[in-house]
Protein backbone atom coordinates (compact mmCIF):
# COMPACT_ATOMS: atom_id res chain seq x y z
CA UNK A 1 0.00 0.00 0.00
CA UNK A 2 1.43 3.18 -0.90
CA UNK A 3 1.13 5.97 1.91
CA UNK A 4 3.20 9.00 0.81
CA UNK A 5 0.72 11.27 -0.56
CA UNK A 6 -2.69 8.91 0.33
CA UNK A 7 -3.79 12.63 2.31
CA UNK A 8 -4.82 13.40 -0.83
CA UNK A 9 -7.09 11.47 -1.80
CA UNK A 10 -9.01 10.81 1.91
CA UNK A 11 -12.85 11.95 1.36
CA UNK A 12 -13.67 15.62 2.33
CA UNK A 13 -15.17 14.90 5.69
CA UNK A 14 -12.48 12.65 6.80
CA UNK A 15 -10.48 15.75 6.03
CA UNK A 16 -12.65 17.48 8.52
CA UNK A 17 -12.61 15.19 10.75
CA UNK A 18 -8.10 15.35 10.95
CA UNK A 19 -8.26 19.05 10.41
CA UNK A 20 -10.60 19.42 13.21
CA UNK A 21 -8.81 16.96 15.86
CA UNK A 22 -5.30 18.59 15.03
CA UNK A 23 -6.75 21.90 16.06
CA UNK A 24 -8.44 20.42 19.00
CA UNK A 25 -5.15 18.48 19.87
CA UNK A 26 -3.09 21.59 18.90
CA UNK A 27 -5.17 23.76 21.84
CA UNK A 28 -4.37 21.23 24.34
CA UNK A 29 -0.95 20.93 23.21
CA UNK A 30 0.31 24.53 23.43
CA UNK A 31 -1.72 24.97 26.59
CA UNK A 32 -0.30 22.57 28.49
CA UNK A 33 2.91 24.36 27.53
CA UNK A 34 1.56 27.65 28.59
CA UNK A 35 0.92 25.60 32.26
CA UNK A 36 4.61 24.26 32.13
CA UNK A 37 5.57 28.46 31.57
CA UNK A 38 3.52 29.19 34.27
CA UNK A 39 4.49 26.41 37.24
CA UNK A 40 8.27 26.02 36.39
CA UNK A 41 9.55 28.82 33.81
CA UNK A 42 11.11 28.42 31.41
CA UNK A 43 15.02 27.76 32.57
CA UNK A 44 16.66 24.68 33.56
CA UNK A 45 16.83 26.33 37.20
CA UNK A 46 13.14 26.82 36.80
CA UNK A 47 12.75 22.84 35.98
CA UNK A 48 14.69 22.01 39.03
CA UNK A 49 12.91 23.64 41.77
CA UNK A 50 9.49 22.87 40.03
CA UNK A 51 10.66 19.10 41.23
CA UNK A 52 13.09 19.63 43.68
CA UNK A 53 11.93 22.36 45.64
CA UNK A 54 13.35 25.53 46.98
CA UNK A 55 13.19 25.65 50.68
CA UNK A 56 16.93 26.59 50.94
CA UNK A 57 16.30 30.03 48.85
CA UNK A 58 15.54 32.88 51.35
CA UNK A 59 15.22 34.71 48.05
CA UNK A 60 12.00 32.64 46.77
CA UNK A 61 8.83 34.80 46.07
CA UNK A 62 6.76 31.29 46.37
CA UNK A 63 7.86 28.41 48.35
CA UNK A 64 8.32 25.05 46.41
CA UNK A 65 8.48 21.49 47.89
CA UNK A 66 10.08 18.38 46.17
CA UNK A 67 7.68 16.84 44.59
CA UNK A 68 7.01 13.34 46.43
CA UNK A 69 7.24 9.57 45.22
CA UNK A 70 3.50 9.85 43.82
CA UNK A 71 3.51 12.97 42.32
CA UNK A 72 6.45 12.06 40.37
CA UNK A 73 5.45 8.75 39.16
CA UNK A 74 2.25 9.93 38.29
CA UNK A 75 3.51 13.01 36.46
CA UNK A 76 5.69 10.30 34.46
CA UNK A 77 3.38 7.84 34.39
CA UNK A 78 0.51 10.15 32.96
CA UNK A 79 2.76 12.18 30.05
CA UNK A 80 4.39 9.55 28.67
CA UNK A 81 0.97 7.40 28.33
CA UNK A 82 -1.23 9.71 26.81
CA UNK A 83 1.83 11.51 24.72
CA UNK A 84 2.38 8.33 23.43
CA UNK A 85 -0.85 8.24 22.08
CA UNK A 86 -0.66 11.69 20.50
CA UNK A 87 2.06 11.20 18.86
CA UNK A 88 1.16 7.91 17.71
CA UNK A 89 -1.60 9.37 16.18
CA UNK A 90 0.14 12.28 14.93
CA UNK A 91 2.53 10.11 13.44
CA UNK A 92 -0.12 8.20 11.45
CA UNK A 93 -1.49 11.39 10.12
CA UNK A 94 2.03 12.32 8.82
CA UNK A 95 2.65 8.58 7.65
CA UNK A 96 0.15 9.68 4.52
CA UNK A 97 1.28 13.41 3.94
CA UNK A 98 3.84 13.65 1.07
CA UNK A 99 7.12 14.08 1.64
CA UNK A 100 11.16 13.01 1.77
CA UNK A 101 11.09 10.02 3.43
CA UNK A 102 14.15 10.81 5.86
CA UNK A 103 12.11 14.13 7.42
CA UNK A 104 9.08 12.15 7.44
CA UNK A 105 10.83 9.28 9.51
CA UNK A 106 12.28 11.95 12.02
CA UNK A 107 9.04 13.63 12.58
CA UNK A 108 7.22 9.83 13.19
CA UNK A 109 10.39 8.51 15.26
CA UNK A 110 11.58 11.74 17.45
CA UNK A 111 8.62 12.78 19.95
CA UNK A 112 8.97 9.25 21.06
CA UNK A 113 12.46 9.47 21.84
CA UNK A 114 11.81 13.18 23.27
CA UNK A 115 8.75 12.22 25.34
CA UNK A 116 11.27 9.68 27.18
CA UNK A 117 14.25 12.36 27.54
CA UNK A 118 11.77 14.90 28.94
CA UNK A 119 9.94 12.50 31.44
CA UNK A 120 12.66 10.07 32.21
CA UNK A 121 14.98 12.99 32.25
CA UNK A 122 12.24 14.49 34.91
CA UNK A 123 12.16 11.85 37.11
CA UNK A 124 16.32 11.16 37.20
CA UNK A 125 16.65 15.08 37.98
CA UNK A 126 14.10 14.74 40.64
CA UNK A 127 16.23 11.36 41.90
CA UNK A 128 19.18 14.13 41.88
CA UNK A 129 20.75 14.15 38.61
CA UNK A 130 20.91 17.70 38.08
CA UNK A 131 22.37 17.58 34.73
CA UNK A 132 19.02 16.18 33.58
CA UNK A 133 17.39 19.50 33.76
CA UNK A 134 19.34 20.48 30.48
CA UNK A 135 18.20 17.21 28.39
CA UNK A 136 14.84 18.01 29.85
CA UNK A 137 15.09 21.39 28.35
CA UNK A 138 16.53 20.35 25.29
CA UNK A 139 13.96 17.55 24.57
CA UNK A 140 10.91 19.77 25.78
CA UNK A 141 11.91 22.21 23.01
CA UNK A 142 12.00 19.50 20.45
CA UNK A 143 9.60 17.97 21.02
CA UNK A 144 7.39 21.16 20.71
CA UNK A 145 9.15 22.03 17.59
CA UNK A 146 8.65 18.32 15.86
CA UNK A 147 4.79 18.32 16.96
CA UNK A 148 4.31 21.83 15.47
CA UNK A 149 6.29 21.23 12.27
CA UNK A 150 4.48 17.96 11.96
CA UNK A 151 0.90 19.60 12.62
CA UNK A 152 2.04 22.40 10.01
CA UNK A 153 2.62 19.92 7.51
CA UNK A 154 -0.53 17.84 7.85
CA UNK A 155 -3.04 21.10 8.01
CA UNK A 156 -1.09 22.26 4.99
CA UNK A 157 -1.48 18.79 3.12
CA UNK A 158 -5.01 18.07 4.60
CA UNK A 159 -6.76 21.59 2.37
CA UNK A 160 -4.22 21.43 -0.63
CA UNK A 161 -5.67 20.32 -3.88
CA UNK A 162 -3.26 17.95 -4.97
Amino acid sequence: MQLNGLIFTLPKEIKLLIGAFIIVLSIGFFTGLLFVGETSSTNPNGIEEQYLGNEDDENATVMRFKKSDQEMLTLVHNHILSMAIIFFLVGLLVAITNLNNKLKLFLIVEPFVSVMLTFGGLYLLWKGMLWMKYIVMFSGILMTLTYSLSVLIILKQLFQKR
